[in-house]
């Protein structure tokens, strides 16, 4: 489905910004007498997206071999509601999410480093990359589910 990482990138932004809406409205009814619990639903929702678009904005950052300053941006855009949109945009209009997933080494003297060997590998097995990336984003979800809300 995702044969590039520009379209998996753009669908988790764009998920991001749709659970900031739920967020958002969840607020908006607690506030006007509502359930509670719907916070806590549009909060969990908005939770475990945002957690899944930071692990997807550092995957594409790796196979584009994104500087910090690009990744940062990235990763950070999810903390600002609605901003993981623009900065989709702009990452495609600066050509920082052109390309294909990287599965093969070239000449490039950086697919020699680790990083990069590891990450072509984990490519080529992509069920077992996506395995333990949802793994991962439960683990972190938990433990933050367990830590509490921000501010308590």
């Amino acid at each position: 489905m995702f044969r590039a990482p520009a379209p998996l990138y753009r669908v988790l932004a764009l998920a991001e910004a749709c659970s900031w809406t739920l967020l958002i409205a969840a607020l908006v009814i607690r506030a006007v007498g509502g359930p509670a619990v719907a916070v806590t639903i549009g909060g969990g929702i908005h939770g475990f997206v945002f957690l899944s678009y930071g692990a997807t904005a550092i995957l594409v950052a790796l196979n584009n071999r994104w500087g910090v300053g690009a990744t940062a941006l990235a990763v950070a855009s999810a903390v600002i509601p609605y901003a993981t949109i623009p900065t989709e945009m702009w990452l495609r209009r600066t050509g920082r999410l052109a390309g294909a997933w990287r599965l093969e080494a070239t000449d490039d003297p950086r697919d020699r480093r680790p990083v990069d060997r590891l990450l072509r590998w984990f490519l080529r097995h992509a069920a077992l990359l996506v395995a333990l990336l949802v793994v991962a984003v439960v683990a972190l979800y938990v433990v933050l589910l367990i830590v509490g809300p921000p501010g308590r």
